[in-house]
């Protein structure tokens, strides 16, 4: 449904929220390697995350990336619409063009709903909410 960009992005300001503070930037590898995402595709996710406002970025020895915004200011929606756009939920899965209700394509009906349903759970749920999921079941959300 979303794309390895946003479900990398959401990994990375989770490990951010959770990690990283004024005194301690994660830098790049270590959140790589955390992680186990593709240190060169992790930093050019970082850069268009701390590009849109969401991380502060700090060069040199003891740069590295925090959180610009509260972990409860930044929704699961915000970071896929950086990363893929903000028709991600509402492109039509058969078609190259538009699916609508006046013009649906064979699965639009039977989508639709939860396509509406998985898209309000990303507006809703912020990067605190699923961080706090982390510290209390740390089996639940990997990192």
């Amino acid at each position: 449904m979303i794309s390895n960009s946003s479900k990398y992005a959401i990994r990375a300001v989770i490990y951010l929220s959770l990690f990283s503070t004024e005194k301690h930037r994660a830098g790049i590898k270590e959140i790589s390697n955390n992680l186990e995402i593709p240190t060169p595709f992790l930093g050019k996710i970082l850069q268009v995350l701390a590009k849109h406002g969401i991380l502060h970025s700090t060069k040199g020895p003891h740069g590295g990336f925090t959180l610009k915004k509260p972990p409860y200011d930044i929704s699961l929606m915000k970071i896929v619409e950086i990363m893929e756009g903000s028709d991600v939920f509402d492109v039509c899965v058969v078609r190259t063009t538009a699916c609508t209700s006046d013009t649906p394509c064979s699965l639009h009906d039977l989508i639709s709903h939860h396509r509406q349903a998985i898209k309000n759970i990303f507006i809703t749920r912020t990067i605190a909410d699923l961080a706090s999921e982390f510290r209390h079941h740390k089996d639940r959300i990997r990192i």
